[in-house]
């Protein structure tokens, strides 16, 4: 499960929207609130749905979503987005569907920028995922400007200067992992270190969980299917975009299987395959609509 939590960081970390889809949903899940994200011409457009409006309040969603992407720090992606509404069917293009009627589709929109994070808290994250290399310091050229033709690594001060560099090094790494990595990141102990008696809700919001993933893992092997039978006989613009749209739909529902399900990096390689499929589908109507507006 720990390699699972890192795996699917680390890939948000590279810019992977499913990935960053499936981290949210992971920590909103507490509050009902459903995310789906699509990355649009330099900016994460983030949706947030919940089925009353008292869980979609502005100031507690914006911050969630903020800390939670800071502490991704996802690569090319500073600008986000924030939009919320009452949660809907499956809506493919919700995108194009909330710009054209903000005002009757949204409770509210929101545009954030996200804070850079700097050196050392870079380092504590690493550290936290376990991907931190060691790294050579070079030694300064002072010393050698001082006079000093040859270093004895061998004698006493010089070895205890090393260490004593080395200890600094590692407890400013340990400290600002304490200080400045959010607390929704921290790894618990081990299960078996842990006497922990789940209680009847617990159990159930588990089976619940996996219940969902389940269905929805299903759901989008259909939609795919469906796709790849559809894309066999479709010639027209439309009919390609209904196939990216299917392909959408499914890399969404891969996309919010949780990670303790039994498939989940099964659905993680699948929602990054769909949602390429469906950009293609998109392409191959972009052709066609090419081809009937030159009149060939």
């Amino acid at each position: 499960m720990k390699d699972q939590i890192n795996n699917t960081f680390m890939e948000a970390r590279r810019g992977s929207i499913a990935a960053i889809i499936q981290i949210m949903n992971e920590h909103l899940a507490e509050l009902d609130v459903r995310i789906r994200a699509i990355f649009s011409d330099g900016v994460l457009q983030v949706l947030c749905e919940a089925s009353q409006v008292e869980q979609l309040e502005k100031s507690s969603i914006v911050e969630a979503v903020k800390q939670i992407l800071e502490a991704i720090s996802p690569s090319n992606i500073q600008q986000v987005k924030v939009h919320s509404r009452i949660v809907q069917q499956q809506q493919l293009l919700w995108l194009e569907d909330i710009t054209r009627e903000p005002k009757n589709k949204l409770l509210w929109s929101q545009t954030i920028t996200l804070n850079k994070l700097n050196i050392f808290k870079q380092i504590g994250n690493n550290f936290h995922t376990n991907k931190l290399k060691t790294a050579k310091i070079p030694l300064s050229k002072g010393i050698y400007s001082m006079g000093i033709q040859k270093l004895n690594w061998f004698e006493p001060h010089v070895i205890g200067i090393f260490f004593l560099s080395l200890l600094m090094l590692t407890l400013g790494i340990q400290i600002n992992k304490l200080l400045n990595i959010p607390r929704i990141y921290q790894v618990t102990a081990p299960e078996e270190t842990v006497s922990y008696s789940p209680s009847p809700n617990n159990k159930s919001s588990s089976e619940d969980i996996q219940a969902k993933s389940k269905a929805a893992f299903t759901q989008a092997v259909r939609l795919a299917q469906r796709a790849v039978a559809d894309g066999k006989l479709a010639q027209s613009q439309q009919e390609w975009m209904a196939i990216a749209k299917t392909w959408l739909e499914a890399a969404e529902l891969m996309a919010s299987v949780s990670p303790s399900y039994s498939r989940y990096d099964i659905a993680v390689n699948r929602a990054e395959i769909y949602q390429k499929h469906s950009d293609i589908a998109k392409k191959e109507a972009e052709k066609i609509l090419g081809r009937e507006q030159g009149g060939w």
